[in-house]
């Protein structure tokens, strides 16, 4: 270990410190007393270390021998990871309150899966990269089953961890492939080792690490924990599984088929277009049948998954800007959509059924306006945001010479934008009047006219985002 090495690694040993002193307070003073104060301790903790990574954070160094590695690209992933993980928090603390489901564990289980997070996206070594993604892994398994009573959140928690051990085992035997035919963990000594003839035992190492990590972005074909994970978690949990750790999943798929596997584009290039147009077809066709609202949103998380990858499959720096822009703008569509279903409430109870959202605009115009706004984003209309998203990816795939998956994508985007229009048709032209109570907590009204507005103004320069995610590329691709 070098001297700076644990300077580069700061903001996450202190978020690491942070929980686990935390949890010895908690076991020690009153546990679930101290609960509210741990969601909003935590979020502006995060806030805080994003921030700091955000404005301090220059230049490419590396941590342990190559291991951990900060660049642009680690930065970028990290903020949004962070920012995101702190809007969840703040978003579950008053619905978690009501129901009963807010232990003191919550906040703390989410520190170290973004921890985890962290961890991942900065991998310079399959040994890190599995740490990283078993850290997170482990935190989700059990805020996945915090509703204890509830069966749908145990049966929650028991599918994401056996199908997440799969994935696991599936990516440990991939590194185990590259590890023997490269004779090193680290990605500088597999990038060496991938160059001109790759060795074929490399090439299957690099398709079961594909496999492993499509698990955890939730691509089709491995994306049958999804719905089910999605419709038993508590609600909040649900909001943060499709946010913060999509984030970071993709922040490692790029990690890995860049820095390790950069020799080799077009051995991996038809790995993720085939996931690529899996998932936006899955995702796109499986929502239209949908009738609970959080199963809706899991396969809408596929299907833009799906988009994400084209970004990453045209193996260039534009591809990985393009995935960049496109993530942080699933990121906050997703924040606002989600602030909106945890406002879906009848005497008092949540409510998940897309139907009961008939007449809704009746009942609250200014909720239901800006959840449209959000749908017509995550459905790629112009000139809100999203439709600049899609374009990015696809004007990405076209300049790779990936024209074929561009169209593909386009006509996955026109059959998905049916089940987002449906909702929107339901909230003003449904046949029935809306039972939903109307206003509700004014911190997830602001959360969802937030993210509403973004939609709208970031079409003038989308936030200076752009030029951030062009040097994190940059970084990365090389």
């Amino acid at each position: 270990m070098q001297p700076g090495d644990l300077s580069i690694i700061l903001p996450e040993i202190i978020l690491s410190i942070y929980a686990m002193g935390a949890l010895l307070i908690g076991v020690y003073g009153g546990k679930d007393k101290l609960a509210p104060a741990l969601v909003w301790g935590t979020s502006a903790l995060f806030v805080v270390v994003g921030a700091w990574i955000g404005l301090q954070g220059t230049g490419t160094t590396s941590a342990f021998g190559g291991m951990f590695v900060d660049d642009a690209f680690a930065r970028f992933a990290k903020v949004t990871i962070l920012l995101s993980a702190a809007a969840v928090l703040v978003m579950s603390e008053g619905y978690m309150a009501r129901r009963n489901l807010l232990r003191f564990e919550y906040p703390l289980l989410i520190a170290l899966a973004a921890v985890g997070m962290m961890m991942m996206v900065s991998a310079g070594d399959l040994i890190a990269l599995y740490m990283g993604l078993e850290l997170q892994s482990l935190a989700l398994y059990v805020v996945a089953s915090l509703r204890r009573d509830s069966v749908k959140s145990t049966e929650a928690g028991l599918k994401y961890f056996v199908l997440g051990a799969l994935s696991s085992g599936l990516l440990l035997y991939g590194a185990s492939l590259v590890y023997g035919f490269a004779g090193t963990t680290e990605f500088s000594g597999i990038i060496a080792a991938a160059q001109g003839e790759t060795p074929l035992g490399l090439l299957f190492g690099l398709s079961f690490i594909a496999a492993g990590l499509a698990f955890k972005v939730s691509a089709a074909p491995f994306h049958m924990w999804t719905p089910d994970v999605y419709e038993g978690s508590p609600t909040p949990v649900t909001a943060f599984f499709a946010t913060a750790p999509k984030m970071a999943a993709m922040g490692l798929f790029a990690r890995v088929v860049h820095d390790a596997f950069g020799g080799v584009v077009g051995d991996w290039q038809q790995i993720l277009a085939f996931l690529s147009v899996v998932s936006m077809f899955l995702g796109a066709v499986a929502a239209i049948g949908q009738t609970n609202i959080k199963r809706l949103m899991a396969y809408s998380s596929i299907a833009h998954m799906g988009y994400a990858l084209m970004g990453l499959a045209s193996g260039t720096a534009a591809g990985v800007e393009a995935m960049l822009v496109y993530m942080a703008i699933y990121v906050t569509m997703n924040i606002g959509t989600f602030a909106f279903i945890l406002s879906m409430e009848k005497d008092g109870q949540p409510v998940v059924e897309i139907a009961a959202l008939s007449q809704y605009s009746r009942r609250d115009p200014l909720k239901a306006l800006a959840m449209l706004v959000l749908l017509f984003s995550l459905a790629g209309v112009p000139p809100l945001v999203g439709f600049f998203a899609k374009y990015s990816v696809l004007l990405a795939a076209v300049d790779a010479g990936l024209a074929w998956l561009a169209v593909a994508g386009v006509i996955a985007s026109v059959i998905g934008a049916f089940y987002y229009l449906r909702i929107v048709y339901l909230m003003y032209f449904g046949a029935d009047e809306s039972e939903l109570e109307a206003g509700g907590s004014p911190v997830l009204s602001g959360f969802l006219v937030a993210s509403a507005l973004i939609m709208v103004l970031g079409v003038v320069n989308l936030f200076g985002i752009e030029g951030v995610a062009e040097a994190a590329a940059a970084t990365l691709v090389n």
